[in-house]
């Protein structure tokens, strides 16, 4: 039986559902809470309402379940973040402080902290980007992705806590619907697709950004908790890749299934976010240092999501 006890702050949104049924079936239903600003329902295991701007409350849910490892999904994204920079900030880097202090005054064994390829900017090599690149990010969520990076550097290396982190690029999954990021359309897509509806894209036709399906997002997630801490090099964020493609190219991917779907465009303010961004990661470190393979291509990913949503 598991030692472990692992709390999930921002467990409702599009990861953390996913991820909080798959560490569950790592460590039991018991061993994983579930947390989130609003009542997360009836789960097969535990679930708390948690505000993560409030650090007292936070600290007391981990003496509560006598928690191990905090895994903080807790963030307002990219497009939801442009209406109210100064709110998105405030939530994004107060809801980690209270994390990592919480974490160092608790003895936390491992915290995980997801980045994002947000913290890329116009400076940054778009055709590849390596894993050390100039960040200078087009908004407030790659700013305190940014910030988040280097804080968690920090206490690693000035209180020896256990940091991990991976730079998410766009996450696609059938299991829950977007919260407000700019990849939002590769999601949106499919389900236009099984109800047989044109879909306008708010990004231009050959707009290429990098993307992952949430089945090898959770993997990587768990891959890296999993990995030994000497075997990591990066202290900051791993770069995480699995597939890259434009707007057109996944149309043309569902229309080898479903030959009827359409697609047209109007870009709006999404598009200059998404411009600011890389078409490609380099994800070498990851993949050196604890084995990182993507499993999902385009078509495959698609054939997988149609399968699921189809009514």
């Amino acid at each position: 039986m598991t030692t472990e006890r692992i709390l999930i702050v921002g467990a409702g949104g599009q990861i953390g559902s996913v991820l909080t049924d798959a560490l569950r079936q790592n460590y039991g239903n018991d061993h994983v809470i579930a947390s989130d600003m609003r009542d997360l329902g009836a789960q097969a295991g535990p679930t708390e309402v948690l505000n993560a701007l409030d650090g007292n409350a936070l600290d007391h849910l981990v003496q509560k379940w006598k928690i191990t490892q905090i895994y903080h999904l807790a963030a307002i994204l990219s497009a939801t973040g442009e209406k109210d920079p100064m709110w998105a900030w405030n939530i994004n880097m107060s809801s980690l402080f209270n994390v990592l202090e919480t974490a160092r005054n608790r003895n936390i064994r491992k915290v995980y902290y997801p980045s994002s390829i947000a913290v890329f900017g116009e400076s940054a090599d778009r055709d590849l980007t390596p894993q050390t690149e100039v960040l200078i990010p087009a908004t407030v969520y790659g700013i305190s992705k940014v910030a988040g990076e280097n804080w968690a550097h920090y206490y690693f290396h000035r209180y020896g806590l256990d940091v991990r982190s991976l730079r998410y690029p766009g996450i696609i999954g059938y299991q829950s619907m977007p919260g407000g990021g700019t990849t939002d359309y590769a999601v949106d897509i499919y389900h236009y697709a099984v109800r047989k509806e044109a879909y306008t894209c708010f990004l231009s036709e050959n707009t290429r950004l990098p993307m992952l399906y949430m089945d090898d997002a959770i993997r990587a997630t768990l891959e890296l908790m999993d990995a030994p801490a000497e075997k990591l090099t990066v202290r900051t964020s791993y770069n995480l890749a699995g597939m890259s493609f434009t707007p057109a190219e996944i149309a043309a991917s569902i229309q080898k299934v479903l030959p009827g779907f359409q697609i047209s465009y109007a870009p709006d303010f999404r598009q200059a976010i998404a411009d600011s961004w890389p078409g490609a990661i380099d994800d070498s470190a990851a993949r050196a240092d604890w084995g990182w393979a993507p499993r999902y291509d385009l078509d495959a990913m698609t054939h997988d999501m149609l399968s699921h949503l189809h009514p």
